[in-house]
């Protein structure tokens, strides 16, 4: 689904930010190229002293430790090539030169580490509240809920990042047990923000509606009131965005019921063989509920027995690609484990997801799988 709508997102500037970052880490050891270009020229005559002392304190602005002090020796190494060259060692200048440099390297080295360390330290308070805001709004699925056993995973493209555009829950209600699956369009914190908007209406919807349609409707609804106050505050928020999602409902019956709002379909594992459960009407994702043509939402029901596995998954999964350009093949991935238990279940797909894709994911990954069980099997409902 995502693909349907590829047309609507907007590029990104980080790879023209990215080749900047890295034409600007080089301008210190051009820098040295060129004074040694003119050292060894006829127009040594022209004083580059200040050019090459410069250039460990440019290496600090855009390198580390490491960088600065690469630059620093590369500057001191032209400086000894083009003393010897001209023959001027032994005049004051040259002298000045080197003292001038190593203040200036020293200074510089320093700079770089102490801005470094504060970087990182930086770094480390984000990841302590990102790891405390993905307990809160993508909490790891209980083992046991009601006639199912459960497990998730949450994998997230960007290095390291905790939580992004991807969200899931899994709620045990007296309908059953309801699940749901989305995906963000964007990312970065509108697209955590937009996650945390439709959680917590499907948190509070599923214990109190009826009906399955009416749950997403509710998540649909808290988008669009988040949308329109992120308007009117001119603050980052859901504009002109949308989310593909999809809810699901267990009840005690060997049934599964699902709305599917523009997102992947469901997979169900029977026996070896892979079906996806795609809506009999498709339907737009949420946010864009102006094409929905009057309907409110159709309710899909599948069969859903003991021994079938059951996987939610976002598109981050099936669009994984490897260095040809082909696709994961979950589906075949999924019937090679049907063997294993929930917990490895997810470990064998996360482990062949990291192989397919070299270790690179381009979008985050999240996943519930369900397995029908009974009570009585050796586990106590929650």
């Amino acid at each position: 689904m995502r693909a349907f709508f590829r047309s609507l997102s907007r590029p990104g500037a980080g790879g023209h930010h990215h080749a900047l970052f890295r034409l600007a880490e080089c301008v210190p050891f051009l820098i040295a190229l060129v004074v040694l270009a003119i050292e060894l020229s006829p127009a040594h005559v022209i004083y580059t002293g200040p050019l090459l002392v410069a250039t460990p304190a440019l290496a600090a602005v855009t390198m580390g430790p490491k960088g600065t002090l690469a630059a620093a020796l590369c500057a001191v190494g032209v400086s000894i090539a083009t003393a010897t060259h001209n023959h001027a060692w032994g005049g004051q200048q040259v002298y000045t030169n080197f003292l001038a440099l190593f203040l200036v390297s020293t200074a510089s080295f320093m700079t770089s580490r102490t801005e470094r360390t504060r970087r990182q330290n930086e770094l480390n308070q984000v990841r302590r509240i990102a790891a405390a805001a993905q307990d809160v709004l993508l909490r790891p699925v209980p083992e046991r809920l009601g006639p199912v056993r459960a497990a998730s995973m949450y994998l997230a493209a960007e290095t390291g990042a905790q939580i992004g555009g991807d969200l899931y829950e899994a709620v045990e209600t007296r309908y059953g047990v309801r699940m749901i699956v989305g995906d963000v369009r964007g990312k970065g914190l509108p697209a955590v923000r937009a996650a945390a908007v439709v959680l917590g209406a499907f948190r509070e919807a599923v214990h109190y509606e009826d009906e399955l349609a009416e749950v997403i409707n509710h998540c649909a609804a808290a988008l669009e009131r988040d949308a329109a106050a992120a308007s009117a505050d001119d603050a980052p928020g859901l504009l002109e965005g949308f989310v593909t999602a999809l809810v699901v409902q267990v009840p005690e019956g060997p049934t599964v019921e699902v709305v599917n709002r523009g997102h992947p379909p469901p997979l169900l594992l029977r026996n070896g063989e892979v079906h996806a459960l795609y809506p009999v009407s498709p339907l737009p994702p949420l946010g864009l509920e102006e094409f929905l043509d009057g309907t409110s939402g159709t309710t899909d029901s599948y069969v859903f027995e003991r021994g079938d596995r059951l996987l939610l998954h976002t598109d981050g999964v099936i669009e994984a690609r490897d260095g040809d350009n082909v696709f994961f093949a979950l589906p075949e991935a999924m019937a090679e484990l049907q063997d294993c238990t929930l917990e490895e279940f997810l470990e064998g797909l996360h482990a062949g997801l990291m192989r397919h894709t070299r270790g690179r994911l381009a979008d985050d990954v999240a996943l519930i799988v369900v397995d029908r069980a009974e009570h009585g099997d050796g586990e106590a409902a929650v």
